[in-house]
This record gives C-alpha cells, structure tokens and sequence, in this order.
C-alpha cells in the first residue's frame, strides 16, 4: 500500500511538472523578434556596416568591449550597447525631449533591482517614449509599466547570446 502512495506521488508530480513545462513552452515570449545580423565584433563606431533592422538594435555587428551596467545620463553607443546584449544584457531606454526625469525617478529602481545584466540610457529620436531590448528582441511603447518592464527583463537577462548565428 505504502509503495502504491509513492507511485501516485510520483505519478502527479511528473505531471505537473510536465504541464508547468508546456505552460512555459506556449507562452509567448515578450517583444517583438528580430533576425539575427550575426554578432561580429568591429574595431570602432565609425567602422561602415549595413543597417541595423531594428531601433534601437537588437542583433548584429558591435565593438568588443561592454557599458558599465546600471544607469547612465548619457545615451550608449548602440555598437557598445550591442555587446551587452550578446552577454545577456537587457537595455532599458527613454525618448523625451525633457530628459524625462519623472519617467527616469520610475525606471531606476527597478534597473537597480538587477547589479548587473540591465542598462538604463536615454535613447533620443527613438519612435517610442520607452524601448526595452535583449539580443534579437525589441518592446516598445508609450506609457510606464512597470509589470511589463519587469517580465522583459526576467525572460531575457542572463542569457548568453555567444553562439554563432545560423
């Protein structure tokens, strides 16, 4: 009898464990997808490339070296951006004429929630108020939410994104 109530516990627990990864594997990943342009390291910012085929990028050529994580009053370089993201970084950003310091006194506390992984820049000329990127991936939008800033940054920060591209 005791041995029939360890085969039913196991039993129910691989199932629900089965159904809590399925649940995972069908539910959509936040932001928009973008196509891999390769991660090639390139010497400087000034180096010709194509395009980006995102704003702010999300994949592609970058310099070799990483921002400082954490908040910045100054926008990054989107070829030293990139590299962040291809370490599992995630970049929070802002467009306002004003600086946005209301919107910025809103994001801060949650980038400093995460010591490392997460970046906080301004953005200017974006078309959008608010863009959250991560390797190959893009949300933006107008309005603070914060339940929507916090979802982006917890399905993509700490993902290395070394692998070549295919």
């Amino acid at each position: 009898m005791r041995t029939l109530l360890w085969v039913a516990a196991g039993v129910i627990l691989i199932v629900a464990a089965g159904g809590w990864v399925a649940s995972q594997a069908l539910t959509p990943k936040p932001g928009t997808f973008f196509p891999s342009q390769g991660n090639t390291h390139i010497p400087s910012v000034d180096t010709p490339q194509p395009p980006y085929n995102s704003d702010p990028p999300t994949p592609g050529w970058h310099l070799p070296s990483l921002a400082r994580w954490g908040e910045h009053a100054q926008p990054v370089p989107r070829e030293l951006q990139l590299h962040n993201l291809e370490d599992g970084g995630v970049v929070v950003q802002y467009n306002c004429p004003d600086g946005c310091p209301d919107l910025v006194a809103k994001l801060r506390p949650i980038v400093n929630r995460y010591p490392e992984k997460v970046l906080l820049a301004p953005y200017p000329g974006m078309d959008a108020r608010i863009a959250l990127t991560a390797w190959t991936r893009i949300d933006k939008f107008d309005e603070f939410d914060e339940e929507r800033i916090t979802r982006f940054i917890n399905a993509y920060r700490g993902i290395d994104n070394h692998a070549p591209a295919r």
